[in-house]
This record gives structure tokens, sequence and C-alpha cells, in this order.
């Protein structure tokens, strides 16, 4: 089948599996859910998850129940700072995240 006739996700799993053709020893991945469907992304973060087994991953996202299921450490932004370092428990109660990204008071 041709990469033209693929959905969005099967394309950035083809783009990681080139990756992983070529020998890559490490991924940067930069919001490979963007554009996807709830769906699409719980497949891609599934895959993402036997992913992180073979190599290292520096994921940018947005989605941030992919990246609390795939995070061992996550660094928070906002404007270019980082507000927040820690694991999934730190960062989810984390009073300048929750304001910022999670929509919670502290």
């Amino acid at each position: 089948m041709p990469a033209a006739e693929l959905s969005h996700g099967e394309r950035r799993q083809l783009e990681i599996a080139i990756a992983l053709a070529l020998g890559s020893r490490a991924f940067l991945l930069d919001e490979p859910m963007a554009g996807m469907g709830p769906e699409g992304s719980k497949t891609l973060t599934g895959f993402l998850d036997g992913l992180r087994r073979e190599a290292p991953i520096l994921l940018v996202e947005h989605d941030m129940d992919a990246v609390f299921a795939l995070a061992d450490r996550i660094s928070v932004l906002v404007y270019g700072r980082v507000i927040a370092t820690g694991t999934v428990e730190e960062i989810r109660g984390d009073p300048e995240v929750r304001r910022a990204y999670l929509g919670g008071a502290e």
C-alpha cells in the first residue's frame, strides 16, 4: 500500500518503523499525536510504549494522556520556561502545572 493511502496514525508508525530499520538508537518525537483522534492516539501510545523498550524516546507532546502513559520523567514548559520536572505523580500534583495545563486549582 502506498504511504499516501495510510491514515495519519499509520504514517507516524511508518516513520518510526523506517527510523528503526535505519538503526536509530534514540528517538526525538515532536507532537506525534497531533491531528489524531482519541483512538489513533491510543494506538500510537501503545506502539510507543513498545518502542521505549527498544530505545530512549524524547517526546514533545500536548496529549497529556499519552505523556502520562509513556513518560518516566516529565518537564513541563510554559512560554519556553520549565515550570516543573518530575515523575508522573509529581507533575499531576504540581499546583503550577495544574493551573497551566490540567485545569485545576491548587
